[in-house]
């Protein structure tokens, strides 16, 4: 199997292009700071992706931008600490506020020479425009999960993406599921038989960070520690043939 095999590149955003664990931890500050007891920013982020998983299982309609408005006060109850309504809201709108990935704009910019792009996120629409402007590059198509009404790694959101592909004539063994959650994408990509390529920006760091853990990890044709990897690894396979 070579990346050139392919016709489209399939991408999770955040995590995978965007830094959503800084921008989290940065996002919660003004919580984390009034702590009696500190918490390491894995345990932050630990207990903010088990909210945010249970509150996407619990109401898989709601709009990204007000399930973290909810995350943020479960977080503030377990961590006994007053929040108000406001900073709640605040706290939801933050998604533009998360960073790209160094490498994130460049390797987009070199990958769309190549592929079709295209967005599978749990997010709402609203935020990921914020999202797309620091990421630099037109999308072929973008599916969140306002558009789809649940969100990964429920199998709808990938039966949604793979329809709407198919309708633009394009199969599912063309296509490359490019992400670094194995929660939220490698272990439901998998269910679909989607060839896999793991961005694996936790590389150096235990745990899952702010995915749940996903049990079992699933095989993956591809593995890199960054876009830039995989920019690199296509342009050697160029050269090569």
């Amino acid at each position: 199997m070579k990346l050139s095999d392919f016709s489209t590149l399939t991408f999770d955003c955040y995590g995978t292009l965007i830094d959503w664990e800084s921008g989290m931890f940065a996002g919660l500050s003004p919580l984390t700071s009034r702590l009696q007891q500190p918490l390491t920013r894995d345990e932050i982020l630990q207990a903010h992706a088990y909210h945010e998983s249970t509150q996407q299982k619990w109401t898989p309609s709601m709009r990204y931008a007000d399930l973290l408005a909810i995350v943020y006060k479960r977080l503030a109850e377990s961590w006994g600490l007053p929040v108000t309504s406001d900073e709640c809201d605040t706290y939801g709108q933050s998604v533009r506020d998360w960073p790209a990935f160094a490498d994130s704009a460049e390797s987009l910019q070199y990958l769309k020479q190549h592929y079709k792009l295209v967005i599978l996120s749990n997010v709402d629409n609203k935020s990921f425009a914020g999202s797309n402007e620091r990421l630099q590059v037109e999308f072929d198509a973008v599916y969140t999960a306002e558009d789809v009404g649940s969100y990964k790694p429920f199998d709808r959101n990938f039966e949604y993406m793979l329809e709407h592909l198919a309708h633009r004539g394009i199969n599912a063994q063309s296509v490359l599921h490019t992400a670094e959650s194995m929660f939220h994408d490698h272990v439901p990509g998998k269910r679909h038989n989607l060839a896999s390529c793991w961005i694996y920006r936790r590389h150096d760091k235990k745990g899952f960070g702010a995915t749940m853990n996903p049990g079992e990890l699933p095989q993956v044709d591809f593995q890199f520690t960054s876009m830039a990897g995989l920019v690199e690894a296509h342009k050697a396979e160029l050269a090569n043939t």
